[in-house]
């Protein structure tokens, strides 16, 4: 018999997505739109990464640097535009260091896409990446790593390090777009399935995750990353990370 607890993310989670209208709005008014603004599997990656790196702060703001940033990407290409071919023709190489969002530059961007241009040459998507390794925290290990590979070493400050205790909020933000099915995630990807997905911790989930005691770490770092998805597990092993949503909603109205 589930917990009351559980049952009740278990309704929040049922009530934020309802209806089709209730989640058209979410998705209006969430930088996953910027994903499924796509149809190629490349452009949908590049684009749920770079979207999932700059998803800090409000989110009207964080619409708002999207745009620019994708604008960017999408224009002056002879192929038809698009992010895979932006990073694959070398296009980036004409970007600046204009401000893109708060403490993400053009030349940030421009880290990203030399990394990603590294990546779909050795491993010709980045699920193949990820399904390399034997688990989420290896993954983005390996992500990073191959990231700096493509910038002749250099690691960057907006990707995060599991093996130093982060969180790694962003990339598991993307990684839940990609690989969880819908209705607002893409399931793209076959693999990490979504058991084994970790949940995108911020301070608003964070938050109410202790107030309902189903987190008792007070960091916000990769411990407690891991505390509360095992904890969501035991409510739905076959996807924990659905409870994000529920959290997210009851966050939004207290």
């Amino acid at each position: 018999m589930k917990s009351s607890v559980a049952s009740d993310l278990d309704r929040w989670y049922s009530k934020f997505f309802a209806s089709g209208p209730a989640v058209r709005d979410f998705i209006a008014h969430d930088p996953v739109q910027f994903p499924r603004r796509y149809t190629k599997r490349e452009d949908i990656e590049i684009a749920a990464f770079l979207a999932a790196t700059i998803a800090w702060g409000r989110r009207d703001l964080i619409i708002r640097s999207c745009e620019k940033m994708f604008a960017l990407m999408d224009s002056g290409l002879s192929s038809g535009g698009g992010p895979a071919a932006f990073v694959m023709a070398g296009n980036f190489r004409i970007l600046k260091d204009a401000c893109v969002h708060r403490t993400f530059f053009e030349d940030d961007l421009k880290y990203f896409c030399t990394g990603f241009r590294y990546c779909y040459t050795k491993y010709g998507s980045l699920e193949k990446l990820f399904s390399c390794t034997p688990n989420v925290w290896d993954g983005i290990s390996l992500f990073r790593e191959e990231m700096a590979a493509g910038n002749k070493g250099r690691f960057s400050k907006h990707i995060a390090n599991p093996a130093a205790g982060s969180a790694c909020k962003r990339i598991n933000l993307a990684l839940r777009w990609l690989a969880r099915p819908g209705p607002v995630d893409l399931g793209l990807w076959k693999k990490p399935q979504p058991a084994a997905l970790y949940i995108p911790l911020d301070v608003h989930v964070a938050r109410t995750s202790r107030k309902l005691g189903l987190l008792q770490r007070k960091s916000n770092d990769r411990k407690a990353v891991t505390e509360l998805t095992e904890r969501l597990r035991d409510f739905c092993p076959e996807d924990p990370v659905k409870y994000d949503y529920a959290l997210f909603g009851i966050s939004a109205v207290r």
